[in-house]
């Protein structure tokens, strides 16, 4: 299941993301957590000092390579940099999934804090007034076009804040999104915001709320977002500890707030993979994309690129075999 966490600026997410990310990985299940926010702190708040932190690789800075080896063998690609963020794989593509060995996570996916990172990098000073962010954050789209996860399999990945997720087609690419939204009137403007655009490509959205005192703050969310608030991380020192990068065990956590990193999980594993409805929005994007700036950038028709007959899911990891799904 992939998962992403976004919400204003300051409302927690990147430290719920971690909380959460800790939480499957000490279940033992398998996990990749990616953190595609500009303000790179998932490191930190997994517990990594930040001197180690900024010394991660980066997906940003593999994107050739990770090009390179996702078109595969596909003939509909004329080469790696034909390819842009939206390009959906086809037959001869290659695919990754969670914890297959490939030379994308060899370069850029660390263990820290028991928990198998992957960073999109800073944006770089040199990237000052002439790059986009997002340009970055293109990693990670492509990642995701070629992701096939299982049940009981994790991506969590930590997004940019507020409306900025929108500025690609990434933000559709989760079975389920958590919207870290605190009891205040500027984070529940967000929502508003993020929900008006994300409802019209059918995306799941779960309300989290975050630093909540008492029940007076639930009713104020739930006024404002009613069903749609799924749970609520109370303030606490745990929590408190957590936005300051101290990432105490998980079994000193409160019980409140454990359980509602249960509800996540729950809602997140209750969630039906729809594969071809998840290939066909991947589709829509790269030919908004193609028309937009891709045509013009490569020189290319980038609608060439879609194969009308590849649908992405388990099905299609069955030419790969072995190599692939990382079967002993």
């Amino acid at each position: 299941m992939k998962t992403a966490f976004v919400g204003k600026g300051g409302s927690g997410k990147t430290t719920l993301a971690a909380l959460f990310s800790r939480h499957l990985a000490q279940r033992g299940s398998p996990l990749l957590a990616v953190d595609a926010d500009i303000n790179q702190h998932l490191a930190a708040a997994l517990g990594a000092p930040e001197d180690e932190a900024v010394m991660l690789p980066a997906l940003g800075d593999q994107l050739p390579a990770i090009k390179e080896y996702l078109r595969g063998t596909n003939p509909r690609i004329s080469s790696a940099a034909a390819m842009v963020k939206t390009t959906p794989p086809g037959t001869g593509s290659r695919l990754i999934t969670i914890t297959g060995d490939n030379p994308i996570y060899d370069a850029a996916v660390r263990e820290v804090g028991g928990v198998r990172l992957a960073v999109t990098g800073p944006f770089a000073t040199e990237d000052l007034g002439v790059a986009c962010y997002h340009s970055k954050v293109g990693a990670v789209e492509l990642l995701l076009n070629h992701l096939v996860d299982g049940p009981g399999e994790y991506a969590v990945v930590d997004m940019t804040a507020g409306a900025d997720s929108f500025a690609s087609g990434l933000f559709t690419r989760f079975d389920a999104t958590f919207l870290v939204c605190e009891p205040t009137v500027r984070s529940v403007g967000v929502y508003r915001q993020y929900v008006g655009y994300a409802r019209e490509f059918g995306v799941r959205v779960h309300v989290v709320g975050n630093k909540v005192d008492d029940d007076s703050d639930v009713d104020f969310l739930r006024e404002h977002v009613g069903d749609d608030l799924l749970t609520s991380f109370r303030r606490s020192a745990y929590v408190k500890a957590a936005e300051r990068g101290v990432a105490r065990p998980l079994a000193e956590l409160e019980p409140a707030n454990a359980a509602a990193l249960d509800r996540l999980r729950t809602a997140l594993d209750g969630c039906v993979q729809d594969w071809a409805r998840y290939t066909a929005q991947a589709v829509e994007f790269h030919l908004r994309n193609a028309q937009a700036w891709g045509n013009a950038k490569t020189g290319e028709d980038l609608g060439a690129q879609i194969d009308p007959t590849f649908v992405l899911g388990p099905q299609a990891l069955e030419p790969f075999g072995k190599e692939v799904r990382n079967v002993p």
